[in-house]
């Protein structure tokens, strides 16, 4: 090989190695990256590898925007977001104003999307049309509605890029001057800007013709026509992202913008030892930035923070301010409306309150308030001018001047936070987030004492990280570690953290993606590991409303509730249905699990009646469960089942523990009794040999035994080792490229299961291969959402579910050998 050859095969090798190098450095690390996380409101994530891939999005998949700019010597990258394309209108939505439009319930000819129709007999209306009375001007309750709207156009050569703007519910069929420019079966939650050819326009008279039909839910129809304006001034770039880690309170990013590196580090100290931290809404989001090459470069960055974040959908109004305090920069905005806490669902952002941006003054920072699209033309610009203080989707930009940066890192942090006023209704009571219990505290005050507190924070946070990562690498590996930082963020934001009327820490979850219900049992049961090992007062919260319900003479029945409402509404179940013996067991078990953790048996004497009440209808009706729902609903309604049995069986046994632990003697050996008894038979009805059946009176069907944990975690010793052994053994047969599936009847399955599962694996190579399909989920899953946890485990799309607090249930394992450690 001569020496050209080989410099051409060392330059092709070098390649081939620096793209391997990219794409190690770009590996997937997360379905969804949090970025912002505190609660169900306050919840802000990136569905892209990539940061400035995507829009940020809240966790329900609305766009919660914030966009992320820097200027280096003049030269503007993009590293966090995607800018917003500046639109201007040509026919108003009701964004802008009011406008009429004709409309007809009946079916009209066929010539009715024509621009030379008449229409005389139709009806006339203001938009938005729907059936919300409280968002609409006209009402629309029927199937279908045909909707035209008539509008002059002087010169259609003067149009830019022609968009049309519509929010539709539901399916849709769009005509421009009788030509169909759009279709979709379907809905949309906010507007979208659809491209369509200018070239349809007429100078003059022109019709927008549409046929919106009502297959389910809501009905709404907003619509008009905007212009794509041509950028001007300095082309944005994209900054190039090396790598992402994600740990359990931080997401931490590094970019080349330029001549400059730059490490984005966003912060939620989600640190559950301290409450007051933990509960204050405030994370911060700190840049790093310094030359990458030995020179001395001009560097300023710049957030964009919608106000998107503060409202349900983008057509509600909104206010804007720009204030000092004696040591911040604080930019602030919410709905005019404020309608604190009037509704509840799934598929819901918060629509009062407060959103801040705040910078502390010693940094030099400016801020301006802009419509969103207009944000970086003013960073472009270098203007600081703000250009609105009400209206729709605005903008709140900080804008941080880093100086002359050069080889020495230069850092900076700007803090955002959320003042809910009030977070949750309890039983008709509205209470405040646990940070301003008194009614006295103020979210600049917060945003203050977060400023001051700033490098401590973060000091704890970096311990705290690696302190659980470097436990779970002992207790599962490192494959288990990264699940376990994936989930500690998720998992704590699906709750809110209050105090109730009778001063009771309440630590109420929201079923995200799954009913939006409150303070559901089986969601806290499969969530509870995490908050046993970081702070056991926190499971007593997600307790104590459940037990109030019963206690209060609310909910009367022998068994425990399943939810107290629809999230942020606690006033009682609005679940269709109990499950007996799930929510009972659940309960106790998981009472028997704060004691066992505490070593101290005080909050099962305080609830001891209920608990008894609720333990002897397990007695009579959980061994051999009728037909009834279990926290898999999902499956649906089955009698006789196996693993809820075992559900039944551990809580009569963790019933019996309390009571030794209490001095009741004889109790103890009453219930510890009936628990042993029925593990015989339990065996000898779901034997199949190699296996344990799903079902009592079907034993070719097989399903996993996730409830069987608490027997080992508690030390209960009810089960003969062979159980475990058996159905480990047999459950690595059956597992499929992301999981077991949950059991026989369908190839869908739950993570937060399979890693209890896992738990009572006998080694530790059978764990780690359990997990291991779990971990590929997370990093491989087509379905780029907040960790979802009910999936196919043939293809790893999502059944439903995503962003719930259940993940916390990947922390079994670190819970069970604490457990170990410390008995």
């Amino acid at each position: 090989m001569n020496k050209r050859k080989k410099m051409n095969a060392w330059g092709l090798l070098c390649c081939l190695m620096t793209t391997v190098f990219q794409l190690q450095a770009q590996d997937r690390k997360a379905p969804a990256y949090p970025l912002i996380t505190h609660n169900p409101n306050f919840s802000i994530w990136s569905t892209t590898d990539q940061l400035n891939a995507s829009t940020t999005q809240h966790w329900t998949g609305a766009d919660h925007s914030l966009l992320g700019l820097i200027n280096v010597d003049g030269n503007i990258y993009r590293f966090l977001g995607k800018e917003e394309p500046n639109y201007k209108t040509i026919l108003s939505t009701s964004e802008d104003k009011p406008y009429s439009v004709q409309y007809t319930e009946t079916k009209p000819n066929s010539e009715w999307s024509s621009l030379g129709y008449k229409a005389n007999d139709w009806k006339s209306g203001t938009s938005p049309i729907g059936d919300d009375e409280k968002n609409v001007k006209t009402l629309w309750k029927s199937d279908d509605v045909w909707v035209r709207r008539t509008f002059n156009i002087a010169n259609p050569a003067n149009i830019n890029e022609l968009f049309l703007k519509m929010n539709h519910d539901d399916n849709i069929e769009v005509f421009l001057n009788g030509k169909m420019v759009y279709e979709k079966t379907g809905w949309t939650n906010s507007f979208q800007y659809l491209p369509i050819n200018k070239a349809d326009l007429k100078v003059g008279e022109n019709v927008i013709a549409i046929k919106l039909a009502n297959t389910a839910g809501g009905r709404f129809l907003d619509f008009g026509l905007v212009d794509r304006l041509k950028e001007t001034g300095p082309k944005i770039q994209a900054a190039v992202q090396k790598n992402v880690e994600v740990t359990a309170t931080q997401t931490i990013y590094n970019f080349e913008a330029g001549k400059v590196n730059l490490k984005l580090t966003f912060t939620s100290p989600l640190l559950m030892d301290d409450l007051s931290l933990l509960s204050r809404p405030v994370s911060y989001i700190t840049y790093s930035v310094k030359a990458n090459d030995g020179k001395k470069h001009a560097v300023k960055v710049l957030l964009g923070a919608s106000s998107n974040i503060a409202v349900y959908n983008p057509a509600q109004e909104v206010t804007a301010e720009k204030y000092t305090t004696d040591k911040l920069s604080i930019l602030k905005t919410g709905t005019t409306e404020q309608p604190v806490l009037q509704k509840g669902a799934d598929d819901m952002r918060i629509d009062w309150g407060y959103f801040y941006v705040a910078a502390p003054k010693v940094f030099g920072a400016e801020q301006f308030i802009t419509p969103l699209a207009s944000a970086i033309d003013h960073f472009r610009k270098g203007s600081s001018l703000s250009t609105a203080s009400k209206g729709y989707s605005l903008s709140l930009n900080t804008v941080i001047p880093f100086g002359t940066v050069g080889n020495l890192e230069v850092e900076r942090f700007i803090e955002l936070g959320y003042d809910e006023i009030y977070a949750v209704q309890y039983f008709k009571s509205n209470l405040r987030p646990w940070w301003n219990n008194s009614g006295k505290e103020t979210m600049e005050n917060q945003l203050a004492i977060a400023a001051r507190e700033y490098q401590s924070v973060m000091n704890k946070c970096s311990a705290f990280d690696k302190e659980v990562y470097s436990d779970a690498v002992k207790s599962g590996g490192h494959e288990y570690a990264h699940l376990t930082a994936l989930a500690y963020r998720q998992s704590i934001a699906a709750h809110t953290l209050v105090q109730s009327p009778k001063h009771e820490l309440l630590w109420l979850s929201k079923e995200n993606n799954s009913g939006g219900f409150i303070n559901t049992v089986d969601v806290t049961y499969p969530s509870a590991p995490l908050y046993l090992i970081y702070n056991p007062e926190l499971l007593k919260g997600m307790l104590n409303g459940i037990f109030y319900f019963s206690e209060s003479g609310q909910y009367p029945h022998p068994w425990a509730a399943h939810d107290l409402g629809t999230y942020p509404l606690a006033n009682g179940q609005t679940y269709g249905e109990p499950m007996p013996v799930e929510e009972s067991g659940n309960m106790i078990i998981l009472t028997a699990a704060i004691t066992k953790v505490q070593h101290d048996a005080s909050y099962a004497k305080k609830h001891w009646k209920t608990l008894t009440t609720w333990v002897n209808y397990l007695v009579q009706e959980g061994f051999d469960p009728k037909t009834q729902l279990c926290t898999d609903d999902f499956a649906g309604h089955l009698a006789r089942n196996a693993n809820l049995s075992v559900k039944a069986i551990v809580a009569i046994a963790s019933y019996a523990q309390m009571a030794e632990e209490l001095g009741e003697t004889e109790t103890a050996k009453e219930y510890r009794a009936i628990a042993e008894g029925m593990v015989p038979k339990w065996i000898e009805l779901t034997d199949a040999g190699d296996h344990y059946a799903l079902t009592f009176d079907d034993k070719n069907t097989w399903s996993q035994k996730y409830n069987l944990i608490w027997d080992k975690v508690l030390g209960l010793n009810l089960f003969p080792q062979k159980v475990y052994d058996t159905e480990i053994k047999y459950y690595l047969t059956k597992q499929n490229k992301f999981g077991i599936p949950l059991d026989s009847r369908k190839a869908y399955t739950k993570n937060d299961w399979i890693l209890w599962t896992a738990t009572f694996a006998p080694t530790s190579q059978e764990f780690e291969a359990l997990v291991k399909p779990v971990y590929r989920h997370a990093v491989e899953t087509e379905s780029r959402v907040p960790l979802n946890d009910f999936y196919d485990s043939n293809t790893g799309i999502r059944e439903n579910f995503k962003a719930r607090s259940v993940v916390g249930g990947f922390y079994m394992k670190l819970l069970s050998d604490k457990l170990q450690m410390n008995n």
